[in-house]
C-alpha cells in the first residue's frame, strides 16, 4: 500500500533481526518509501549481512547498519536511543534446534524483548513492534484461530515466544510503553531458508530424485512476505493500536504434503514424496493445525494478504532456481 509512504518517509526506524527473511524484505521496503533504516544485524567476524546481501545496492548505501547482540542492553540501548520505531524480528526461530538449545532461546526471545522494550521505555519512543509467531497458539483447540485462543508452549521455541509476547504485554500495562504484538502465521517467499518447508520442498525437487520431509498432515497458513512486511509498516504506523496483539494470515490452510505435491506440479515435476522420521518433532510438540482469523488485522490495520499462494510460490521457485549455491538439498537443516 503505497499510501503509508508519506507516514513513513523520514521516520529513523530500527530493525531488529534486519538480516534474516523477513527483516530484509522489510528494511528493503523502507528504503524504498523514504525511511532512515537501522538495521540490527547479528555480529560475525566475516561482517556479513546476511539477505540484506540482496537489496539493490541504490538503495543499501542508504541502510545504516550496526553489528551487535540482542542479548546484550547496553548495546541494544544505544541502538533504540533517537529511533521513531523500533520493528523488533530479532530471534531465534528454528524449532528443532530448541530442543537442543532450550536457555538459548530464553536468552535471545524473551531477554532480547525486554532488552528492547527497557530501552524503548527509557528513551520513550514512538512504537515499537513486537514479532510474535502463530507457533504459540499450539495444535488449534478451535479454529480459525483468533488472538484470544489459549497460549500452547508445545516446543522451548513457542514457550520462549509466549514470554517474549508477555513481556511486551506487560510493558503496556505497567508503564504505556507503546508496544503492538503482531503475530503473523507461516510466511514464506524469496531467500527463506531450508530451515522452512517450502524452501526445503524446492531446493531438494531441483537436485534429487526423492524429496525426503518429516510429517505430512499438519496443516499450516502461509502469507507471502510482501503481504507480512505491508502488515508491519502498518502496525508501526496506525494510531490507536497500542496494546494490541494483531493476528497476520490468510485464513486458509493446506497440509505439509498438499503443499508438496502442489509445488512439484508449479515445477513440473513427479517425484515421490519419502518421509523421513528424523526431521519429524516429537510427537506432542508437533502442532497439527495452524489457521488465522485475520478480522482483527482487517479492522485494525486496514490489511488484507494480496498474493496468491501460486503466485507467491513460483517467485519462491524462481530465487531457489537462481541461488541453489545457497541451498544443501542433500542436508537436513535444523
Amino acid at each position: 500500500m503505497t499510501t503509508e509512504a508519506p507516514v513513513i518517509k523520514g521516520k529513523n526506524i530500527l530493525v531488529t533481526g534486519a538480516a534474516g527473511f523477513i527483516g530484509s524484505h522489510l528494511v528493503e521496503t523502507l528504503l524504498q518509501r523514504g525511511a532512515n533504516v537501522t538495521a540490527m544485524v547479528h555480529y560475525n567476524s566475516a561482517s556479513s549481512i546476511g539477505n540484506l546481501k540482496f537489496i539493490p545496492e541504490d538503495l543499501r548505501t542508504k541502510l545504516k547498519v550496526v553489528f551487535g547482540n540482542i542479548e546484550d542492553s547496553d548495546f541494544v540501548f544505544r541502538a533504540v536511543d533517537g529511533q521513531d520505531i523500533v520493528l523488533h524480528l530479532a530471534a531465534l526461530i528454528a524449532i528443532p534446534y530448541s530442543y537442543v538449545a532450550p536457555r538459548s532461546y530464553v536468552r535471545t526471545n524473551v531477554e532480547g524483548t525486554l532488552n528492547v522494550l527497557e530501552a524503548a521505555r527509557r528513551l520513550g519512543t514512538g512504537r515499537v513492534v513486537h514479532t510474535s509467531t502463530s507457533e504459540v497458539y499450539g495444535t488449534a483447540i478451535r479454529t480459525p484461530i483468533d488472538e484470544d485462543h489459549p497460549l500452547q508452549g508445545q516446543s522451548p521455541y513457542s514457550a520462549s515466544k509466549i514470554g517474549a509476547d508477555k513481556i511486551a504485554d506487560s510493558y503496556y500495562l505497567s508503564f504505556d510503553t507503546p508496544v503492538v504484538v503482531l503475530r503473523p502465521f507461516n510466511t514464506y517467499g524469496p531467500r527463506q531458508s531450508a530451515r522452512a518447508f517450502i524452501p526445503t520442498i524446492i531446493s531438494q525437487a531441483l537436485v534429487r530424485d526423492e524429496i525426503h520431509l518429516g510429517a505430512l498432515t499438519p496443516q499450516r497458513d502461509m502469507t507471502f512476505v510482501t503481504d507480512t512486511v505491508e502488515g508491519f509498516i502498518l502496525a508501526a504506523t496506525t494510531p490507536g493500536i497500542e496494546g494490541e496483539t494483531i493476528n497476520l494470515g490468510t485464513g486458509e490452510t493446506y497440509s505439509i504434503g498438499d503443499f508438496a505435491h502442489h509445488i512439484l506440479r508449479l515445477m513440473g515435476m513427479d517425484k515421490p514424496i519419502v518421509h523421513d522420521s528424523s526431521r519429524e518433532r516429537p510427537s506432542k510438540s508437533e502442532v497439527m493445525k495452524l489457521v488465522s482469523n485475520n478480522r482483527k488485522a482487517a479492522e485494525l490495520l486496514g490489511w488484507r494478504p494480496t498474493t496468491s499462494l501460486d503466485q507467491g510460490l513460483r517467485q519462491g521457485i524462481d530465487f531457489i532456481s537462481s541461488n541453489r549455491g545457497l541451498y544443501n538439498a542433500t542436508t537436513y537443516t535444523v
